[in-house]
């Protein structure tokens, strides 16, 4: 058996920087991948289909441009020229990852092929074995796939295959209304694909409170996207090009693609983890604690395959918290309950969020409270015609502090930072009151939104 100081098994968002970073300070380091380079962000998630998202907010702004008195000729999406700059731009970032592994210098081993865990601190790889004091699993998640009637008798897609068309469909049909369920429905409807979005909840983006959800959806509505909501599927029945999902108030979507988007599975199924007692939950996640320590002794599980949430910066933002734990320095000690986990759908408008919803607030008993405003209220979005949305802002009444906010609009996801940076200060909402925002710009709208709440109101 060949021993490391540190093995890490996937080469997430998490993985790869742990592994540089512990081969740079001199650790050996094993890193097995079983795929590409890169995990789901580089390979499946945020690089392809926010490069296919920029594509289709390009043929929507210039189908519209007339509203700015910008005449345009007929817009045409070519979608395969689309499919081919987003394989493009992924090979950017997996000959980055290379580069970067290179560098981290001859510490570090990396291992193409499946682990799995054959003992205590020990896996097998290509009928190796290898064994380290630390192993740092970030083997991630994949689409989950729904036991629906009928599903395993057609050709569905998943949000990786999708990405693969190169003729837009005659008719998107999308199973689920989360983040994945609208970017895709909202993309491929620009591309010029009819599009069904099926979600049994009430509202896309149910988590979220009803108005920010329902500011989304008239976005939705008015781009000709068929919202089916609180519909439940009952059987899915078809071949490729003819397909048919049944729902549960008696009428059938027909549709010529079927994306399934209701969420994602941990990939522990075959990692062995029973050989090196560590415990998964009910859906197949790594059990871990505030410090990411498995049932196993010495091992540690960070990014998706922990449960969520499932965001790329979390993973990332995973790695440095343990590395800090088990290597401290300047006395810092953070766990992973000890921060704010800011997230974007990348929509058009965006959606995003940090902390808590007015309905978690409500659900929790605390006291509150909350101003809201539409985001057509702020100068720049009406001078670029870019209103809609909506925006709130929660604080606790005692303290001032800012416990959560939503937005949604143009750049939500670069918005949402000024409240996220100021929680994580610990400064209260008289800070962006008093600061001196620049007019017009698209931040000065928020402290209009927090100039609603009473106590802050201009009289």
């Amino acid at each position: 058996m060949q021993r490391f100081d540190v093995i890490v098994i996937g080469s997430g968002q998490g993985g790869v920087p742990f592994a540089t970073r512990s081969a740079e300070h001199g650790k050996t380091t094993l890193l097995v991948e079983r795929d590409r380079l890169g995990g789901t962000c580089v390979n499946r998630g945020c690089t392809p289909t926010k490069t296919m998202v920029a594509s289709a907010r390009a043929a929507h702004v210039a189908r519209h441009a007339g509203r700015l008195g910008v005449r345009t000729a007929d817009v045409t999406v070519d979608l395969a020229a689309v499919v081919d700059r987003k394989n493009e731009i992924v090979r950017q970032w997996q000959d980055g990852i290379v580069r970067r592994l290179d560098r981290a210098g001859t510490a570090l081993t990396t291992l193409g092929g499946h682990a799995r865990f054959v003992g205590p601190r020990e896996i097998e790889v290509n009928g190796e074995t290898y064994g380290a004091d630390i192993i740092v699993i970030n083997v991630g998640a994949r689409p989950a796939v729904p036991a629906i009637p009928g599903l395993d008798g057609v050709p569905f897609l998943d949000s990786t295959s999708l990405m693969d068309v190169r003729e837009t469909p005659g008719h998107l049909i999308v199973l689920g209304g989360g983040y994945i369920g609208c970017e895709f429905g909202q993309m491929f409807r620009r591309f010029g694909s009819p599009v069904t979005i099926v979600n049994r909840g009430g509202h896309i983006l149910d988590r979220e409170d009803e108005d920010v959800s329902e500011s989304l959806e008239a976005v939705f509505r008015n781009e000709g996207i068929d919202l089916r909501l609180g519909r439940q599927v009952v059987r899915v029945s078809g071949r490729a090009g003819q397909l048919a999902v049944e729902l549960d108030d008696a009428t059938v979507v027909r549709g010529s693609h079927l994306l399934v988007a209701v969420g994602r599975n941990p990939n522990t199924g075959d990692l062995g983890c029973e050989n090196a007692g560590i415990p998964l939950d009910r859906r197949g996640s790594i059990v871990v604690d505030d410090e990411y320590r498995t049932g196993g002794e010495g091992v540690y599980a960070i990014g998706d395959v922990t449960g969520g949430p499932q965001f790329t910066h979390t993973s990332w933002d995973d790695h440095r918290i343990l590395w800090n734990l088990l290597w401290p320095k300047n006395g810092t000690r953070r766990t992973r309950k000890d921060r704010l986990i800011p997230y974007a759908v990348f929509t058009d408008p965006a959606a995003a969020r940090v902390g808590i919803s007015e309905r978690e607030a409500k659900k929790s008993g605390i006291d509150y409270e909350v101003a809201s405003m539409p985001f057509g209220y702020v100068a720049r979005a009406i001078e670029v015609d870019e209103t809609a949305g909506t925006m709130k802002v929660i604080i606790d009444p005692k303290t001032e502090q800012i416990l959560g906010a939503a937005i949604v609009g143009i750049e939500a996801g670069e918005l949402i930072h000024v409240f996220a940076a100021l929680m994580e200060a610990g400064a209260t909402a008289r800070a962006i009151v008093d600061a001196e925002a620049v007019h017009p710009t698209l931040a000065e709208g928020l402290q209009s939104l927090v100039l609603r709440l009473e106590r802050y109101a201009l009289g």
